[in-house]
């Protein structure tokens, strides 16, 4: 059975956490992932502080979310004190149950912008941020980092220690250096070393693809709770899988009609809310998540590689999983 954990005051029933993933963890997909169940908190995809202090309608439009979605952490990047606490402050009037700091993000044009990961070189101005941050907001602050910029410096225990000490709720540990990006292995130890150091609570992520991995992570770290990312991409029912093991010690796997009915709930909710080539986009990117490992999967994103209008894509993956369901 698992425990209840908490971000301040805030309950995270179960110790699950959905991680931020750009043009990923938009509405719709929290919604989805909401709807099947066994996530704790849902994480929007991060947001530029410079666009939201200078009011850029595409960077605005990421902050609404609905009701359904709670609890829900809002995670803000940047390099600027102030920009930063600005925007968590607008992320807060938002709604945000969690506002969470980007300080891990290894996309080369995050660290061009001395942002994300790039702050763990510079951890002077990451206390400033945090510091600032904490001022300007009165909801559970979080940081997410990882192990360092480089694996001769690891410098995670110092930045948590910042974070604990300026007043941070909580910490999210990739144990990845930047520079490995998503290669390589993460190192849980490192998670284990960080929840010794600290007394706030410490949530892992990193490497959990089953929930499995995520109740190993568990036992071998001692975290409070578990950031599950890439994972959930194609397998979305992932968390609710995971709660049930917590809870039971045991899952089941979801039926190919339950597949499929997340397939068509998912594009419904996407079909009714974008138009175009953003509606368009957003199709081909979770038709190649989703039917991974589908019969004739493969075939169909092969299909769909050349597909330009979205009403076309539409008839196609339905189609595809008609003819699924007649083979049932």
């Amino acid at each position: 059975m698992w425990r209840m954990a908490r971000i301040g005051s805030l309950p995270v029933d179960p110790p699950l956490v959905l991680a931020p993933m750009a043009g990923i963890t938009d509405s719709p997909f929290r919604r989805v992932i909401r709807e099947l169940g066994g996530c704790g908190l849902v994480t929007m995809e991060f947001i530029s502080s410079e666009a939201v202090v200078r009011d850029v309608p595409a960077e605005l439009a990421k902050l609404p979310f609905h009701p359904e979605e709670r609890p829900i952490a809002i995670q803000v990047y940047g390099s600027r004190p102030g920009a930063m606490a600005e925007a968590a402050a607008r992320a807060q009037a938002t709604g945000a149950d969690v506002v969470d700091l980007n300080m891990g993000c290894p996309a080369n044009k995050i660290l061009k912008g001395c942002a994300g990961a790039a702050l763990m070189g510079d951890l002077k101005l990451a206390r400033e941020i945090v510091r600032a941050v904490r001022r300007a907001v009165t909801v559970p602050l979080t940081v997410k980092f990882r192990a360092g910029l480089r694996k001769d410096e690891l410098n995670y225990l110092e930045l948590g220690r910042i974070c604990q000490g300026e007043g941070a709720d909580a910490v999210t540990l990739h144990p990845r250096t930047a520079r490995q990006q998503y290669s390589g292995t993460a190192d849980w130890s490192l998670i284990a070393r960080l929840k010794e150091s600290l007394t706030i609570p410490v949530i892992g992520n990193g490497d959990v693809r089953t929930p499995g991995d995520a109740l190993a992570m568990f036992r071998e770290t001692g975290c409070d709770m578990v950031m599950i990312g890439r994972a959930v991409l194609t397998d979305p029912w992932i968390f609710r899988k995971t709660a049930d093991l917590l809870a039971t010690g045991s899952w089941t796997e979801p039926t190919l009609a339950e597949r499929l009915d997340v397939i068509r709930r998912h594009f419904a909710i996407l079909e009714a809310e974008l138009e175009g080539r953003e509606l368009l986009h957003k199709l081909k990117v979770f038709t190649g998540k989703y039917t991974h490992g589908l019969p004739g999967g493969r075939k169909l994103r092969g299909r769909l590689t050349e597909v330009r209008d979205p009403q076309e894509l539409l008839a196609a993956v339905e189609a595809f999983l008609g003819e699924l369901e007649g083979r049932g």
